[in-house]
């Protein structure tokens, strides 16, 4: 691993705002109830404009954000969650002066090393990003970190509240401040603009108030938004980016095609056949009793899945979890040795968890993580995503080209995978990853194997 000295220099901190409108309030769903501690999600985006003044820069990035938050007005607000309140609402008000807070900063740092593949330091990424002011009853929804690398380009970080926005949300919001940044006048596309309307989500079985009281249990029944604390991340965790091409799945997809021998219908989507060769190639690195259970998880978007459907622009969380917290690791551990051969037993879990996914199934998947946690034994290896191969962030160009990476740097507090389409447009998939530099290389040799296997 290339070691570094990198410096990240706040040069200051400005509110943006939108432009003159009124107060807007949105009361949260238990889409959104379901993330209500846990932490944001920070994501980086690096772009290489050597020619690029940071003044220029700056300029362009603020204004097209203020035109931005005309359609998107509640991430200029808060999260808030009064002593009187039965639930916690997004709040944005003029009067109150909300903003984007948006830090502009200037590094040093080498944005070639930075978006590579190969070990970084995970903690040489954290001064990118900035952080949300969280409290007992308000916390910011959106901050933003523009970094300066002199004759190479920026860096754009967003850390967004999880109880706000899912990654769909995230990712329309991204491309319209981009349209607005390359196409200045021209009006938002259909696509890009949200739909606000809360009452589209029906809660038949009062689902929200057991979400809230699970929160409000989790903190001596008081209201509070304060967030569960993150790890700490030791210096031995690296950053590290794996790649799937699109030969490169569909191999994998032939293989388990082949090889299985489930009668259940299997679903061997692009998502799936990935993940699947991930989960494999992290439970053989990490070896151990092949008796011992694993956590593993995926969310999925269910604004089609739901009947009647959620529009496709729907502003705010539309995601459930599915998978299993107590997933036996015997089944893919002892499925082909150490070759990864294992792929067609985590295939066929996850074919089933994916057949799973129905309304009728929300409430269990959204109420069962809090019981579950507390039976889990310290230690238990858990696997989970964050991202997903259909976002599309890397079509976010601002007018100065595409990003030439895209990391989510919170996947190093959970130890999540991150799933992005290649940036390339080729058709793969690129894999993001934190673990310590032991496991990267017992990963990286399974995961270069595998490929290999005919």
């Amino acid at each position: 691993m290339v070691h570094s000295s990198l410096t990240v220099n706040i040069l200051e901190v400005v509110r943006v705002s939108p432009p003159p409108s009124d107060s807007v309030t949105l009361p949260l769903t238990f889409f959104d109830l379901g993330w209500l501690k846990l932490h944001p999600v920070d994501r980086l985006l690096f772009y290489r404009v050597p020619e690029l003044t940071r003044s220029d820069l700056v300029s362009k990035l603020k204004s097209s954000l203020s035109t931005t938050l005309l359609h998107y007005l509640p991430l200029a607000g808060r999260l808030v969650w009064n002593p009187t309140d039965a639930k916690p609402s997004i709040v944005y008000s003029p009067e109150h002066e909300d903003a984007v807070y948006v830090t502009v900063a200037e590094s040093n740092g080498d944005i070639s090393r930075l978006t590579g593949d190969e070990p970084r330091s995970a903690t040489e990424f954290h001064p990118l990003v900035p952080e949300l002011l969280v409290s007992d009853e308000s916390a910011r929804v959106l901050a933003v970190q523009i970094t300066f690398f002199p004759n190479q380009g920026f860096s754009l970080g967003l850390t967004a509240h999880h109880a706000v926005l899912d990654g769909k949300t995230t990712a329309m919001f991204l491309k319209a401040w981009a349209h607005n940044c390359k196409q200045e006048q021209d009006p938002l596309p259909y696509d890009l603009i949200p739909s606000m309307d809360r009452t589209v989500v029906q809660d038949p079985t009062g689902l929200e108030t057991k979400l809230l009281n699970r929160w409000l249990s989790a903190s001596n029944n008081k209201p509070s938004l304060k967030l569960f604390p993150s790890k700490e991340i030791g210096a031995d965790i690296v950053r590290v980016t794996y790649r799937l091409t699109r030969e490169n799945i569909q191999k994998l997809r032939e293989r388990v095609k082949t090889e299985s021998r489930s009668g259940a219908e299997l679903r061997l989507s692009t998502f799936v056949i990935t993940y699947a060769y991930v989960i494999t190639c992290l439970l053989k690195a990490r070896g151990g009793d092949p008796k011992r259970r694993v956590c593993i998880g995926f969310a999925s978007d269910f604004r089609s899945r739901l009947n009647p459907p959620l529009p496709l622009t729907y502003f705010g969380n539309c995601i459930v979890g599915a998978g299993d917290f107590e997933a036996k690791a015997e089944a893919i551990l002892e499925e082909g040795g150490e070759e990864g051969r294992g792929v067609i037993s985590a295939v066929e879990s996850l074919s089933e968890w994916v057949n799973g996914l129905c309304p009728e199934n929300i409430e269990k998947s959204m109420l069962s993580p809090f019981e579950a946690f507390k039976r889990m034994e310290p230690g238990r290896q858990m696997i989970s995503v964050a991202g997903s191969t259909r976002l599309g962030i890397y079509g976010s160009d601002f007018g100065w080209g595409k990003p030439v990476k895209v990391e989510i740097v919170t996947i190093d507090k959970d130890m999540s995978v991150s799933l992005s389409e290649s940036g390339d447009g080729s058709g793969g998939v690129e894999i993001g990853l934190c673990l310590t530099k032991d496991d990267v290389e017992r990963f990286g040799s399974l995961f270069s194997r595998g490929l290999t296997l005919k």
